[in-house]
């Protein structure tokens, strides 16, 4: 089967993906400023909430160009499972924000910061890795930021886990115990689909190898 590589009429599927790429960063920024600086969360979760539909707007445009072009530069199933989820990342940060205010979230904990500062890093890496795409001389340094993006995933998980093993140790308020535990969640699952990025950019790679 003939492989389509990028050609200067295809760039804007990858502008978009860059696109998408930034906002995370933006919005991941901003969730740390949150927990850093626990003041204004009403007005910080809103700023999340534009940054999430501005996402949306992004996502929507990609799968609309997908539906109306003839010869796509990636598989059209590749194009819209990485758009669809990291549309999934920016989901779980505005989530993260939104459950932080409406759950009137006292003050941060050391636990919840910790997994804010990965969530950021996380969108670091992508913004970084998403312009490799474009070309296919540099699809090994994809591979090796998805083995950072994994790892990033696997600290998410061990301070998750410390963070629910001190929340059930500590907490004797049912209520608190289930606020916290979804915020947690949240921000575990941002990292959770984080890497099923990774996960879809190494397939792409071994597509095109």
């Amino acid at each position: 089967m003939a492989r389509f590589l990028l050609t200067p009429r295809d760039t804007k599927f990858y502008d978009l993906f860059e696109q998408s790429t930034a906002n995370l960063v933006t919005a991941a920024e901003k969730l740390v400023d949150l927990f850093d600086n626990y003041e204004d969360v009403e007005e910080k979760a809103r700023q999340l909430k534009d940054l999430e539909h501005q996402g949306d707007t992004i996502t929507h445009e990609i799968i609309q160009r997908v539906n109306c072009t003839f010869v796509t530069p990636i598989d059209r199933e590749d194009i819209t499972l990485l758009a669809h989820t990291l549309d999934s990342v920016m989901d779980f940060i505005e989530a993260a924000g939104r459950t932080a205010f409406l759950y009137r979230i006292a003050r941060p904990t050391e636990r919840a910061r910790q997994l804010a500062s990965i969530v950021a890093r996380m969108t670091y890496v992508l913004n970084d890795v998403l312009p490799h795409l474009r070309h296919r001389d540099q699809f090994n340094r994809i591979l090796e930021q998805c083995v950072e993006i994994n790892s990033l995933e696997n600290e998410a998980d061990d301070v998750h886990h410390a963070a629910m093993a001190e929340l059930f140790d500590d907490c004797t308020d049912a209520c608190e115990v289930i606020k916290w535990r979804e915020l947690y969640q949240h921000m575990e699952d941002a990292t959770d689909r984080g890497e099923d990025v990774a996960n879809i950019l190494e397939g792409i790679v071994l597509k095109h190898a």
